[in-house]
């Protein structure tokens, strides 16, 4: 499959410099661009689905009638936390 570009953007020199100052050795800006593409592609998938599970529970609990109390839910994850952790201690 043929790769394609990306349209090119029009930034203010200094921005550029400060894009530059920040790339790894034997780093382009153009890898780097890609990289922060690729990585935003990502989290904005991630949002979407966390934002699609949300919805889901909020309707599975409005169907039900079953809601949780968010201090119950954080002591139950504080509660899980610290049994992950000790036994990884062991």
């Amino acid at each position: 499959m043929k790769s394609a570009t990306i349209p090119s953007i029009r930034v203010e020199p200094a921005f550029r410099q400060q894009a530059e100052s920040v790339l790894r050795e034997d780093e382009t800006l153009s890898s780097f661009v890609e990289t922060a593409m690729s990585e935003a592609i990502d989290r904005r998938r991630m949002q979407s689905e966390f934002i699609a599970r949300g919805i889901a529970s909020r309707d599975e609990a409005a169907r039900t009638g079953v809601y949780h109390a968010a201090a119950d839910v954080h002591k139950d994850i504080v509660e899980r936390l610290a049994r992950s952790r000790k036994a990884k201690g062991k």
